[in-house]
């Protein structure tokens, strides 16, 4: 019998909730940096978390994503508990959750069709030539790329490698997308670029997403829900205009009172 990652005993509790995490606390030695979140993503939602470097906003999604592990709380992604999960059962999870780093994590050695494919072998064993160019073809389309197909990473500019790297998650036709600073290091132009991309993708692929983001731009423009995290908190919660309503100390900086 195929091994399936254990379920969470009450993971119907709400069955619109893809993501779930309670009370989450993290730290690197005396630095504490998640000091009890929560919070849920819905199916189909975006997400924003927003707040100022360093407030652990990228510990938050990796610990989501089982690339870091909590120190304690709970973290139910898809019905499974994340920390409870062994490394075989999480890559099997992993294949649902797709994941565009912050500096795009593509091989530079690798031309962008190289790229594309590499997670197709590994992870889903495909190597038929026919398939490969038309999954590769198809998601290169999807981020408005496909003149790309043969450059290499040293060739593309900075919302290129945004673009691909995207679409080199979105290859694997994941259920949840998470975004680290997706817009960070981009001129205006590309970054309303990158953030159109973001809505496309949730129409065309009816992912659920959380965005990592300092970039007030970027969760006016994407966002359904913000969560702002500071000292390792959420600790305000709203649409972007119920937040800019609040007049709140901690968001005087982003909304500039």
């Amino acid at each position: 019998m195929k091994e399936q990652p254990a379920m969470v005993e009450n993971a119907t509790e709400d069955a619109t909730s893809v993501v779930r995490v309670r009370n989450l606390y993290k730290s690197f030695g005396d630095r504490h940096v998640l000091s009890g979140v929560n919070l849920d993503l819905k199916e189909r939602e975006n997400l924003v978390i927003l707040g100022k470097s360093g407030t652990g906003k990228s510990v938050l999604i990796k610990c989501v994503a089982g690339l870091l592990k909590p120190d304690s709380g709970e973290i139910n992604v898809l019905g499974y508990d994340v920390p409870s999960l062994s490394l075989k059962e999480l890559n099997k999870l992993r294949l649902q959750v797709g994941f565009s780093f912050q500096g795009s994590a593509l091989y530079d050695s690798m031309s962008v069709r190289e790229n594309l494919e590499f997670p197709l072998k590994r992870n889903l064993g495909i190597y038929e030539r026919s398939k490969l160019n038309e999954l590769v073809k198809t998601s290169l389309e999807d981020v408005g790329l496909e003149s790309a197909i043969n450059m290499n990473p040293a060739e593309l500019s900075g919302g290129m490698k945004k673009r691909v790297g995207i679409a080199r998650t979105l290859i694997l036709n994941p259920k949840i997308m998470l975004y680290d600073e997706p817009t960070a290091g981009l001129d205006p132009e590309t970054a309303t670029e990158i953030n159109e991309l973001i809505l496309s993708v949730r129409e065309k692929y009816h992912t659920a997403s959380i965005i990592i983001t300092h970039d007030l731009s970027c969760a006016r423009q994407v966002s359904d829900r913000i969560v702002a995290l500071f000292d390792g908190v959420n600790k305000l919660e709203g649409t972007f205009e119920e937040l800019k309503q609040q007049n709140a100390q901690e968001l005087q900086s982003f909304f500039n009172y």
